[in-house]
């Protein structure tokens, strides 16, 4: 991940954005002090960014190493870790912004999951203070879990198309309808989002739900082609795992809301920023999806 580049389009978007906040803004109080930040909204936005594709998993420990070299040359005008925290809660609404710009648009075939994002060990519960309130007891398909669920949908090609997030104990369909109006064309779940009701709303937005069957279901009659997706729907999983391995996504070291947000905001723009995405090799043009599969050869979808 090449910092210049990031630090390039964030800058370019922040000399849009930032702007146009200052109008709606009320007005400051007349006797107040206006400090000229020695880092920009830019140079914090980059630099949460940046941290989530290091090799560190504590940020203190990766701003303050003495043996930063890479930080020193790139960010000369550093502050200290006490104002840098600081400033860093004022790029929140700025950093989700820039979040809604590295979005795609569907383009006909989509991947939904939810995954648990934990924010304390649960024999740590009852003494957590920090998100309690916020966060609530879940289970997935592993154990129960305290914490938040991260909703996610991904094209093909592995590009985020929308997210959600919701306390612990809010069912996948609920965040799946939330984020419905960015989806369209086929959307393939697991067997948590089947529900009759919701293939039908999803139906009048122009989105068909393929999910796979319970035991005690009758067998739905599909083609070779979603068969296929369906298999292929593990593609989902392994972005979780990169989101939470290679980014700092999920940690039980936060100490406010806003940093709880900014620690996920920047872990998905990191990820936005990754050359090479987990993605399904689909060729799509006007006539025909071409999928290639490794065991049984071409699958195409009129």
């Amino acid at each position: 991940m090449n910092v210049t580049e990031i630090y390039c389009d964030v800058d370019d978007f922040c000399k849009v954005f930032l702007p146009a906040g200052q109008v709606s803004r009320l007005p400051e109080k007349p006797n107040k002090r206006q400090r000229v930040l020695r880092m920009s909204p830019a140079e914090v936005m980059t630099l949460l960014i940046w941290f989530q594709s290091s090799n560190y998993r504590d940020f203190k420990h990766y701003y303050t190493n003495p043996g930063a070299s890479v930080l020193k040359r790139e960010f000369p005008n550093r502050v200290s870790y006490n104002r840098l925290i600081e400033l860093a809660q004022s790029v929140l609404i700025p950093l989700c912004a820039y979040l809604h710009t590295r979005r795609v648009s569907s383009r006909g075939i989509a991947l939904v999951d939810s995954t648990p994002v934990k924010v304390c060990h649960n024999r740590r519960i009852g003494r957590h203070r920090t998100l309690a309130g916020l966060a609530q007891r879940g289970k997935d398909s592993v154990d129960w879990f305290y914490g938040f669920k991260l909703h996610l949908s991904v094209d093909d090609r592995g590009e985020r198309v929308s997210f959600f997030v919701t306390p612990g104990n809010v069912d996948e369909r609920q965040g799946l309808r939330k984020m419905a109006k960015f989806i369209k064309g086929k959307l393939f779940g697991d067997k948590g989002y089947i529900s009759k009701v919701l293939a039908e709303e999803l139906w009048d937005k122009g989105v068909q739900l393929v999910t796979r069957v319970r035991r005690h279901m009758k067998p739905v009659v599909r083609d070779d082609f979603d068969n296929l997706l369906l298999r292929k729907r593990t593609l989902i999983e392994t972005i979780n795992d990169q989101l939470k391995n290679i980014a700092q996504l999920e940690h039980s070291r936060h100490r406010s809301i806003t940093g709880f947000m900014l620690n996920l905001v920047a872990a998905w723009v990191a990820y936005s920023f990754q050359p090479n995405k987990p993605s399904l090799k689909l060729s799509l043009n006007n006539q025909a999806m071409v999928v290639v599969d490794g065991d049984n050869g071409f699958y195409t979808s009129q």
